[in-house]
C-alpha cells in the first residue's frame, strides 16, 4: 500500500511538471517575434503590372515593415530570371521601421504571361521571404 501511494504521488508530480513545461503564454505573435527575431511583413506579396510591350521596363516597390523585436538585416535578394533586378536596403531596418525592395523588370526578349519570384534572404525566421511580380508582355 505504501508503494502504491509513493507511485501515485510520483506520477502526479511528473504530470504537473510536464504540463507546466508545455504551457504557452497565449500570445498570437508569430514564431519570429516570439523568439526576438526580426519579422519582414510585406504590404503586398505580389504586384500585377498589367500589360506592357516587349522591350518596356517596369518597376515596383515592395514595401515592408520590421514587425519583430530586433534589427532586420537583408543579406540578399534574387529573382528567378536575370531580367528582374531587385534592390534592397543595405543598412539594418530597426523594429517598427519600414523599407522597400525596389524591383525592375526588363521585358526585352519576353512575351506572354510573366511571374517573376523575388526571394529575399534576411536574418528572419524563416530566413527567406518571397514576393511576386506578375503581368503580361505583348508584342
Amino acid at each position: 500500500m505504501k508503494n502504491l501511494k509513493s507511485l501515485f504521488f510520483s506520477m502526479m508530480a511528473a504530470t504537473m511538471l510536464l504540463s507546466a513545461c508545455n504551457q504557452t503564454n497565449g500570445s498570437t505573435a508569430d514564431a519570429g517575434s516570439a523568439s526576438g527575431a526580426p519579422v519582414m511583413k510585406f504590404e503586398k506579396e505580389s504586384h500585377d503590372f498589367g500589360k506592357i510591350k516587349t522591350g518596356d521596363k517596369t518597376t515596383y516597390d515592395f514595401k515592408f515593415t520590421n514587425t519583430g523585436n530586433a534589427p532586420l538585416i537583408i543579406t540578399d535578394a534574387v529573382a528567378t530570371c536575370g531580367c528582374t533586378k531587385p534592390e534592397w536596403p543595405k543598412t539594418p531596418v530597426k523594429p517598427g521601421d519600414s523599407g522597400v525592395i525596389h524591383v525592375t523588370f526588363n521585358s526585352i526578349g519576353k512575351k506572354g504571361l510573366q511571374d517573376k519570384m523575388i526571394t529575399v534572404t534576411a536574418n528572419t525566421k524563416p530566413p527567406q521571404n518571397m514576393v511576386h511580380l506578375i503581368g503580361e508582355v505583348t508584342p
